[in-house]
């Protein structure tokens, strides 16, 4: 690899860190890559929330109210 341009990827994998050189003509598709992973999770995260809110909602209307004077 000398004299050719590359760069570090780090991953983290079974409990390890990973390193990989890319190419810097590589670099462009990787990023890609990456973002969009890092889109997957954001969605993946506010999928999820939402159904915890949706849950929570359901079983809210399904608990006896109780008496607040009481």
């Amino acid at each position: 690899m000398a004299g050719r341009p590359h760069y570090n990827h780090q991953t983290w994998q079974d409990g390890r860190n990973v390193v990989r050189y890319v190419p810097a003509d590589e670099v462009p598709e990787l990023q890609q890559a990456i973002d969009g992973y890092n889109l997957f999770r954001s969605l993946a995260e506010q999928y999820a929330d939402e159904i915890i809110r949706a849950t929570r909602k359901e079983r809210d209307k399904k608990r006896p109210k109780k008496n607040r004077g009481d």
